[in-house]
């Protein structure tokens, strides 16, 4: 979408480009800004395939799809971020030697980063409890926006084995200014303003919402078409 410096955009996790970027109106506020702004569907998600064999998910294999997109589209000059998954993937990407000009980190916390199995637990009880779970259960909210999103469970237990704890030098490899984007009742990975002390060039950057409904705020493409301004 739009023309202009590349931005991209990593959605999250059981989500889509369409749902995480288009829906609400956040790409259209960036590509405002004179960007062309590029929302891959994850592997597993979305538009992508979604094969169910474990050997199609090594350990890291979301970084390494995106910087074989970024090798592929030949991006020299963009701003890298995403939302939640979308951030931890971004987190390695930078720490693997990408260098976008900027970064975006929502809905990412540091715990998130530093204590994955505890998400990783939270969401493969999610897909164990999916036919079973009542209202009011930890994971019912997950559970329904799986439903919605008609997500491929095999394929995404597989995915979320695929993760690690982000190491201390991914985290000190963001010298690029970075936005950390995240709504105020939003402590799903943890705390943001913590994860923005911990980065060498971050800022903390607050909107309403929780994790689940912050995407939905026009703040949040403000917050993001405002951030690329100038990249």
């Amino acid at each position: 979408m739009g023309e202009g410096r590349p931005v991209v955009l990593i959605h999250g996790l059981f989500s889509d480009g369409l749902t995480n970027w288009i829906k609400f109106g956040a790409a259209e506020k960036v590509a405002a800004e004179g960007c062309r702004v590029i929302m891959p569907d994850l592997r597993a998600h979305g538009l992508s395939a979604k094969p169910q064999d474990v050997e199609s998910y090594p350990r890291g294999i979301l970084a390494r799809d995106i910087k074989e997109l970024i090798e592929q589209l030949e991006l020299t000059d963009y701003v890298l971020g995403g939302f939640s998954l979308g951030a931890r993937t971004t987190v390695q990407v930078v720490g693997e030697g990408a260098s976008p000009v900027k970064a975006i980190l929502a809905g990412m916390g540091f715990e998130g980063l530093s204590d994955w199995n505890r998400r990783q637990a939270f969401f493969h009880e999610a897909i164990a409890q999916f036919d079973i779970a009542r209202r009011g259960d930890p994971w019912w909210m997950a559970i329904q926006f799986m439903k919605t999103m008609n997500v491929d469970r095999v394929a995404a237990g597989h995915l979320l084995r695929t993760f690690e704890d982000a190491h201390p030098d991914w985290l000190q490899s963001f010298t690029m200014p970075t936005m950390v984007l995240c709504g105020t009742e939003d402590s799903d990975n943890g705390s943001a303003p913590a994860l923005a002390e911990a980065l060498p060039n971050a800022e903390y950057a607050p909107i309403p919402g929780t994790h689940m409904s912050s995407v939905t705020q026009r703040e949040f493409g403000e917050r993001l078409a405002a951030f690329v301004r100038g990249a």
